[in-house]
C-alpha cells in the first residue's frame, strides 16, 4: 500500500493530537465525570464520610478525576466498593479496570481508567492526604455534580 506524501503539515500534525486526546480519554471529560459522580453518590449514600471529587484532568493525562471517601469499618468500605462496581457496570456500562487493598481495606483503589476511586478508613485518610498532594486538582461541588447527602438532609 503506497502511502500519498501529505502535503500540508499542519493538519498530519492537528490529527495526530486528535488521536492522541481521543485515545487518551475515550469516554471524553464528560464520561469520567459521570463515573465519578455516580461513584460519589454511592458513597454518600451509603454513609461514606468526606466525599470529595477532585478534577486531576490538568495535572495528569493517565486519569481524569479521584473520588475519594472514607469510611468507618472493613464492611462499610467493602459495601462501598462493591456496590460502586455494580453500579458503574450496570447502570453507566463502565467496567472495573483493577482493584488494590480490598483484603486489607484500609485503602481501597478503584481504577476504572478515566476516574480513579480512593476509599480510605480515618486513619489512612490523614496519613497519605491525597487533597493536600493533588491541592492544584480543581475540587467539584456536590451540588454542582448533582449529589444528594441524604444523612445530611435528615439532620
Amino acid at each position: 500500500m503506497e502511502h500519498e506524501p501529505n502535503n500540508n503539515a499542519n493538519s498530519s500534525e492537528t490529527s495526530n493530537s486528535a488521536e492522541t486526546s481521543n485515545s487518551a480519554r475515550p469516554h471524553g471529560l464528560s464520561g469520567g465525570l459521570r463515573l465519578a459522580a455516580a461513584a460519589a453518590q454511592v458513597a454518600l449514600d451509603n454513609r461514606g464520610s468526606d466525599v470529595l471529587v477532585l478534577d486531576v484532568s490538568s495535572q495528569t493525562a493517565l486519569f481524569d478525576y479521584f473520588m475519594l471517601a472514607t469510611g468507618t469499618s472493613r464492611r462499610q468500605l467493602h459495601a462501598i466498593a462493591d456496590e460502586i462496581d455494580d453500579r458503574l457496570q450496570k447502570d453507566l456500562g463502565d467496567k472495573r479496570l483493577g482493584i488494590e487493598g480490598f483484603e486489607e481495606s484500609r485503602w481501597i483503589v478503584l481504577d476504572y481508567g478515566s476516574v480513579v476511586i480512593h476509599l480510605f478508613d480515618e486513619e489512612m485518610r490523614g496519613y497519605y492526604d491525597l487533597e493536600s498532594l493533588w491541592a492544584d486538582a480543581k475540587r467539584l461541588d456536590h451540588q454542582e455534580l448533582g449529589l444528594i447527602d441524604h444523612a445530611r438532609r435528615s439532620e
